[in-house]
């Protein structure tokens, strides 16, 4: 398996995408610590996905530092290693700029941005000493988001976080690259999560959503979840500093397209 032996951390992997990303790794050989906020989540993913391999949860604040010192810790302490970091803990808060608070645009910036740089910055401090100690270098995936280079009018602080991510790992990369240690980003479109479904239910939302995806349907979690395994693998050994953006075509797009039959797109929405 392409991850066999790996240890990996999943920060928000407990939901969503990051549940999607954490099953992947285990189902590639990966050894799995969730690093989530929700402790009812963080329990229930263990229990789903531990007929997979070896996961464990671990409560953690992304943006509180001792929190992520104490993160690492532990999973050094149960897995004895760590190979690999995805990045992928995020919050949002729907609000027009010109209303919208300081406390919640802090509040969002604090996990999408500074709980990326405190996690990043940890590991790759344990992932240096041991690549000084002869030991192999690892590799830290980044969540960013199309909307990173895009902008949505009534998303400030988690559009501003998503471009920030981007840079952060442009920064990371060339940081890391002397040590080996590699440092790329996702950037998801339109994914089924349970984000999403409140959208996918309004056929006015969802129309819109589709006249700007070239292929006709919105993503699933787990094609977000094989790109970060393959840049989390050393298959993409020579890729450092790049934003991947798994969009069904979006990001390529400067008009709207057709709308696809709406039975038929329903129908591809539901393959596994």
């Amino acid at each position: 398996m392409a991850l066999d032996g790996k240890i990996a951390i999943v920060t928000g992997g407990a939901q969503g995408i990051g549940y999607a990303i954490s099953k992947r790794l285990l189902l590639d050989g990966a050894k799995v610590a969730i690093a989530d906020i929700d402790k009812q989540a963080g329990r229930t993913a263990v229990e789903e996905l531990s007929s997979l391999g070896s996961v464990e949860f671990i409560h953690t604040d992304v943006g509180n530092r001792l929190d992520v010192h104490n993160l690492i810790a532990a999973v050094v302490e149960q897995f004895g290693d760590i190979d690999i970091l995805v990045n992928n803990a995020a919050v949002i808060h729907g609000e027009d700029f010109l209303t919208i608070s300081e406390e919640d645009f802090d509040r969002v910036m604090r996990v999408n941005i500074k709980g990326g740089f405190l996690c990043g910055q940890g590991v790759a401090k344990f992932m240096v000493d041991k690549v000084e100690k002869g030991g192999p270098a690892g590799a830290i995936v980044n969540m960013s988001s199309i909307n990173g280079h895009f902008a949505l009018a009534d998303q400030v602080p988690y559009s501003v976080s998503k471009g920030a991510v981007n840079q952060l790992t442009k920064v990371m990369a060339l940081s890391l690259a002397p040590h080996g240690i590699r440092v790329n980003a996702v950037g998801p479109g339109s994914i089924m999560t349970k984000m999403l479904s409140s959208v996918n239910s309004d056929p006015e939302a969802r129309a819109r959503i589709l006249s700007r995806t070239p292929m006709g349907r919105i993503g699933k979690a787990s094609e977000v979840a094989a790109v970060v395994a393959f840049l989390a693998s050393n298959e993409a050994a020579y890729m450092t500093g790049e934003i991947v953006h798994v969009d069904g075509g979006r990001m390529a797009l400067n008009y709207t397209v057709p709308i696809p039959d709406d039975d038929a797109a329903a129908s591809e929405d539901d393959e596994e």
